[in-house]
């Protein structure tokens, strides 16, 4: 991954929040934050930036200004929870769908020390679930279900507990007073994962019709329309609109089929699949759910521990999301995706295919 200091991620915070600039204009811009540096080193500073991808150029001359390249966008370092404390509508980010996105995606997405934590987090793993016995794999895959199904749902603002969670699907009991529909989103994601855990080999490599099936198990009996959609939708709280007909929805989701195969560490796969579902919204609901759930088909494919969630925080997986429909940046969500394939690795003894859940 590129290494950027901290003057260049000032600088691209300055090209987030006001787009095309010249030099002369940068420079006004880091002199009012402060402190004092020259316009030649400005310059050079934006030269450099250039050079590593993080800045394209528009004209020549004068009339030479600068933008924000995709890369930079990817890695750009935002401080998520006060620009999320913004209202949408006074918020800077991008309202439409970034076509260069998914296309531009580098393949190294992870840090040299984030991909210390997850080889460490691995090794760590297969350690630890290496001669289970059986009945304790079983377990263990209980256990995953049951803390995923719960952690998942909420994020979507299901309020089944988790002790809910544990009876509805141990005992098929639902929780008192709670609409039918959070059952059957709970009972959906149990669905969903024993078919992913069933049929783990088959996603070593991504495909539409792979991610269509899992979206379908999951909004089973929820009165969710299936397959890719046809008509808008928008997203609480933000001015991003996603793709708007179906024919672009298709091209975006073939995009990211191949920006996953592209990826060359089973980490990057489960991360863009992650990432890539939740920006594209393809199915009129339900598509966060989606992103969890292959993310985790991939690691499972690969031999990678699947995450739960058990440990995130709402709040900030939510602006993460958000930060990544308006800025493109993707470091928020990846540093929750990082802490919590650390927690699932050090938590679980979950292999996969290794029997079928009952």
């Amino acid at each position: 991954m590129i290494e950027i200091s901290e003057k260049q991620q000032q600088l691209l915070k300055i090209f987030l929040q006001f787009g095309e600039m010249s030099s002369s204009a940068v420079h006004a811009s880091v002199t009012e934050a402060g402190p004092r540096t020259s316009l030649i080193t400005i310059k050079r500073a934006l030269s450099e930036m250039v050079a590593t991808g993080l800045l394209a150029v528009i004209g020549s001359g004068r009339a030479t200004r600068y933008k924000i390249a995709t890369v930079g966008r990817v890695f750009a370092n935002v401080d998520v929870r006060q620009y999320c404390a913004v209202e949408p509508d006074r918020r800077y980010g991008l309202e439409h769908f970034n076509f260069q996105l998914l296309p531009e995606l580098p393949v190294d997405i992870f840090s040299k020390q984030e991909v210390d934590m997850l080889q460490h987090a691995t090794r760590a793993y297969e350690e630890r679930t290496t001669d289970l016995s059986a009945a304790m794999q079983k377990k263990e895959l209980e256990r995953l279900v049951i803390e995923l199904s719960w952690k998942s749902s909420k994020i979507e603002g299901n309020t089944y507990t988790l002790l809910d969670t544990e009876k509805l699907l141990t005992e098929n009991t639902p929780a008192v007073g709670h609409d039918k529909q959070e059952a059957a989103m709970i009972l959906n994601h149990k669905a969903a994962f024993t078919w992913i855990y069933s049929h783990a080999t088959d996603f070593r490599t991504l495909t539409r019709a792979h991610l269509e099936k899992v979206h379908a198990l999951l909004v089973a009996d929820l009165d969710i329309d299936l397959g890719i959609r046809r008509k808008p939708v928008g997203v609480v709280g933000s001015r991003y609109q996603p793709l708007d007909n179906a024919h672009q929805v298709t091209e975006a989701v073939d995009q990211l089929t191949a920006a996953v195969n592209r990826m060359t560490s089973p980490y990057a796969k489960a991360f863009v699949a992650l990432l890539g579902i939740s920006y594209i919204q393809p199915f009129g609901d339900g598509n966060k759910r989606t992103a969890r759930l292959m993310a985790n088909a991939v690691l499972l494919a690969h031999g990678r521990a699947p995450l739960s969630y058990r440990s995130v925080d709402e709040v900030a997986y939510r602006e993460a999301t958000l930060a990544l429909y308006e800025l493109n940046t993707i470091v928020p969500l990846r540093r929750i995706f990082v802490e919590q394939y650390t927690f699932a690795a050090s938590h679980y003894g979950v292999k996969a295919a290794l029997q079928k859940l009952k």
